[in-house]
């Protein structure tokens, strides 16, 4: 068996480089960009009113001024401010030039077409030009497009951006006892769950999944699963990985020629996961059970499809105050499913006191998996631990 870390530098080795595409930037909202944005324009292209009000000389704030225009947004004044003189403008006009302070309507008193500035403004009220962004301004590539990037991305006046191809990821799950939901199962036969499961933790990490149909626990049906599976990025397969007469997955892949990275780490729950590549395909083995499926998704089999997309392939991790007393730790890295509590400086992490690696329903209730290292030591409630939190 070897620790975690190692197993994860072995996984993350298996990642291709990223496949650049160019796509609309309608469609780019959750994508990983690729390559660097530039802006094409200056934001905002002008000085702009950052209020409704009158733009004036600050010169002549002290005495009377004749309203000589209107400014509106997309409607600029063009005449050429004189002394004494001031426009009614509105947000997002542009400010002539002369004109070095915008009053708000509510602090000027106006008599026909004379105003006076009852109370002065501290700030100017005028957005300088380029203070957003300027042309030849970046958005970096590495990260992946939320809707402010989206938006930001419009109005740099970009109609395309160049984005990593969403890596696309096979789902094979095998069993005699597996059915679809909504079967009606027979003695002996069970709900397959796993590889929908695995399929929403694919496209939370941007891949696109593709669920196989069940295979049986033959050869033949597993050698047409594989070929199915075959234009794929990264091939995941859920049980069968074992050492069992009906483990068949780790005989059939290494009959097809499976470069095997590893198998089993020193981890639970999760201990029988299988890396490597088969023949184009990254390959990662699952576990069959769902909490040790899903727990190995969370530290593999995301990262790897994160770094398919040339973004950062790390796991994000927090600190919280242990809420319980906790026994010393075994040989293997324990990550334990836990409920969070937002309380004081930092949250206080419960661990369940059922861990059993079958329990979904435990899965679905935790808000993070406690990080216990190889032989910890017993914890006391209150100290400070990392977890990994779970999440949309």
């Amino acid at each position: 068996m070897i620790p975690v870390p190692e197993a994860l530098e072995r996984v993350l080795a298996l990642a291709n480089a990223p496949v650049a595409e160019t796509v609309p930037l309608a469609q780019a909202h959750g994508r990983a960009l690729l390559e660097p944005a530039v802006s094409r324009l200056t934001q905002p292209p002008f000085d702009a009113s950052a209020m409704d009000g009158y733009a004036m000389r600050a010169a002549d704030m002290s005495g009377p001024m004749q309203v000589v225009g209107t400014a509106a947004a997309g409607h600029p004044w063009t005449g050429q401010p004189g002394p004494g003189q001031a426009i009614r403008i509105f947000t997002g006009a542009p400010v002539p030039a002369g004109f070095d302070h915008v009053e708000l309507q509510e602090n000027t008193l106006r008599d026909g077409d004379s105003i006076r500035v009852q109370t002065r403004s501290s700030g100017s009220n005028i957005r300088a030009r380029g203070n957003d962004f300027a042309t030849g301004d970046q958005v970096e590539a590495g990260q992946i497009l939320a809707a402010a990037h989206i938006g930001l991305l419009a109005a740099m006046n970009l109609p395309t951006v160049t984005v990593a191809r969403q890596p696309r990821v096979a789902i094979l799950a095998g069993g005699d006892e597996l059915l679809p939901p909504g079967s009606d199962p027979r003695p002996g036969q069970i709900i397959s769950s796993n590889d929908l499961a695995i399929a929403a933790m694919v496209s939370q990490a941007g891949g696109v999944p593709r669920i196989l149909p069940i295979a049986q626990d033959t050869d033949e049906s597993l050698r047409n699963s594989f070929a199915a599976a075959g234009d794929a990025d990264l091939i995941v397969t859920i049980g069968g990985a074992s050492v069992g007469d009906h483990d068949l997955i780790g005989k059939i892949s290494a009959e097809l020629g499976l470069d095997r990275a590893f198998y089993k780490i020193a981890m639970r729950p999760g201990k029988p996961l299988m890396a490597g590549r088969l023949r184009g395909s990254a390959m990662l083995g699952l576990p069959g059970n769902p909490v040790s499926a899903m727990t190995c998704g969370i530290l593999f089999m995301q990262p790897l499809i994160r770094a398919m997309q040339g973004l950062p392939a790390g796991i994000p991790t927090g600190r919280a105050r242990l809420g319980r007393e906790l026994p010393a730790e075994g040989p293997r890295q324990h990550y334990l499913r836990a409920r969070l509590d937002r309380a004081g400086d930092i949250p206080v992490i419960t661990p369940f006191e059922d861990q059993d690696s079958a329990r979904l329903s435990l899965m679905a209730q935790a808000d993070a998996l406690l990080i216990r290292p190889a032989h910890d030591p017993a914890r006391r409630p209150g100290e400070v631990m990392e977890y990994i939190p779970l999440g949309l």
